[in-house]
């Protein structure tokens, strides 16, 4: 079996080393507790809904908790080492400079409509993606130079590129290229988003309320889970309800009270009164992109006021005072878990006297009431949030602190999370706060390059060339000095001012065992149970 290089042992010991300080919920209790139990309805609470359960069209964690569980995927990724490993491919070759795919499936695996997933049926999925556009960005950038697939027989299809993709076998693992019944590929996006689709995955949609709540139900004789998973065949719980509470003070109270199982977005104000309540907290950081302030570029095309707001920020201290214990500053804008992270901390210090000079030097001269001027404009921005996490508001509220000092007026303006991917392609917005999580460096491709989606208007550049050969790289150590320069250009020409690489901790009751993390660190609950 011959793997891509999409990731490297390097990055694989640091996952390692997070995992072993908070892995998954209930792992301490688990000797005590006896044999795992089936059955049982496990209710998760999240922040938000993003209006949508079709997992090729959902970015934010919250949704993609519960979506994930419909769909099986090609491969899986380990957390711990970063490799990838078989799922519904038994095994798979890589061909022509990493421009053909070739995916051995199991047999016997059926979508919950009772229909085979076959080749046929992983050619209609890959097919239907680029035709979703701006409503299915991640999945769309995972298959960027797509080809076609070749139904070589019922249980081998051929996946083609016109140029090299080196990334390909890791999007493979991810939710957004889950494969889905064909059925549901000849919906309309909008019918997918609404009623769902149907999957192989170990749960089915039972009950969706938009902005409410999301009810799975066990999949019956389901046996063709992920090679990581413990358990192989049907998953232990009966039901899985994701029930929305914005507030983070009333997931917390839910919690406490036993009105709920387990809880997302938990925020530093909030461990205290969950450890003495005797809930357990896992976490893990992020791989991806770092939460940060995404600029507007062709709003703001003067590097020396992007990079004067970069230095403004006081990285330590957002992450020290409002996210949970052990969170890190920022120190690129790729997480330090992501394969080919680069530390370019010394390029994202605090530096509010050099942030002042650059401002000087760019003609935005100080005012009487601290925000500065230039050509009778105030210097100032709207940063536009999302409320699916309990630590959004206090960052930038602490940022916006931070900017005033060297006169900048930070204006925040609360958005739904379902209007995220509007507002993106409108480019209707100064700034956006947020994060995109995934476990391969080429989310800088399809996050930045001027030559796919380019939601932060970034002027084409050298980057783009960077980025495209770091995705056609075959050689392992070509690929991570080109992540590497990639990162320099984004950090250093300010075009996104990273903050805090995110830190997902969880909140679960002491009877909830073998809640897991997978490599996204995004939440895994074939295994999970409640006893």
């Amino acid at each position: 079996m011959r793997r891509a290089w999409s990731v490297w042992t390097t990055a694989g010991t640091l996952v390692t080393a997070v995992l072993a300080s908070g892995c998954g919920a209930g792992d301490a209790a688990d000797g005590a507790a006896g044999a795992p139990r089936s059955g049982g309805t496990l209710t998760f609470a999240v922040g938000s809904d993003t209006g949508c359960v079709d997992p090729q069209q959902v970015a934010s964690n919250d949704t993609i908790y519960s979506v994930r569980h419909l769909v099986d995927s090609l491969t899986d990724q380990d957390p711990a080492t970063g490799k990838i490993v078989p799922w519904l491919a038994q095994r798979w070759e890589i061909g022509d400079g990493a421009r053909t795919y070739t995916f051995h499936l199991r047999p016997g695996v059926t979508f919950s409509d009772g229909t085979p997933l076959d080749a046929k049926a992983v050619k209609a999925t890959f097919d239907a993606v680029p035709k979703l556009g701006v409503l299915g960005l991640l999945a769309k950038g995972y298959l960027a130079g797509y080809e076609g697939t070749t139904v070589v027989d019922d249980l081998t299809a051929r996946v083609r590129f016109k140029t090299p993709n080196a990334q390909f076998l890791q999007a493979t693992a991810t939710h957004s290229l889950g494969i889905l019944s064909q059925a549901s590929v000849r919906k309309s996006p909008e019918q997918r988003c609404a009623k769902g689709v149907v999957g192989s995955g170990p749960f089915v949609l039972s009950k969706y309320v938009p902005a409410q709540s999301i009810t799975l139900a066990k999949r019956k004789g389901y046996g063709w889970g992920s090679s990581l998973w413990k358990k192989q065949g049907e998953a232990y719980l009966d039901r899985l309800v994701f029930k929305v509470l914005p507030e983070s003070g009333v997931r917390t109270g839910s919690l406490q009270s036993g009105q709920v199982d387990a809880i997302g977005s938990v925020g530093r104000a909030d461990e205290a009164a969950l450890k003495a309540s005797g809930a357990q907290l896992p976490a893990r950081a992020n791989p991806g992109i770092v939460f940060g302030i995404s600029l507007n570029n062709a709003r703001f095309k003067d590097e020396r006021v992007r990079r004067a707001i970069s230095l403004a920020v006081d990285r330590k201290q957002v992450a020290e005072t409002v996210f949970p214990a052990g969170t890190r500053p920022a120190t690129s804008i790729l997480a330090r878990t992501t394969p080919g992270y680069a530390d370019l901390g010394a390029s994202l210090a605090p530096d509010q006297a050099k942030a002042r000079s650059l401002l000087d030097a760019a003609g935005w001269k100080a005012g009487g009431d601290g925000v500065r001027r230039k050509d009778g404009a105030e210097l100032a921005l709207t940063v536009k949030w999302f409320a699916n996490a309990a630590t959004n508001r206090p960052s930038l509220e602490l940022v916006q602190q931070q900017l005033k000092a060297v006169g900048i007026r930070l204006e925040l303006k609360e958005m739904q999370i379902a209007q995220l991917a509007q507002v993106q392609t409108s480019g209707d917005f100064d700034a956006l706060w947020g994060n995109l999580t995934r476990a391969d460096p080429d989310i800088l491709r399809t996050t930045y390059s001027t030559r796919l989606a380019n939601a932060y208007r970034l002027p084409p550049t050298d980057l783009d060339g960077i980025l495209d050969g770091q995705a056609a790289a075959s050689d392992e150590a070509e690929r991570k000095r080109l992540v590497e320069q990639a990162q320099r250009r984004i950090v250093e020409r300010a075009y996104i001012v990273p903050v805090v690489e995110l830190q997902t901790e969880l909140g679960a009751a002491k009877n909830v065992h073998d809640l897991m993390f997978d490599a996204s660190s995004r939440i895994q609950l074939h295994d999970t149970w409640i006893g």
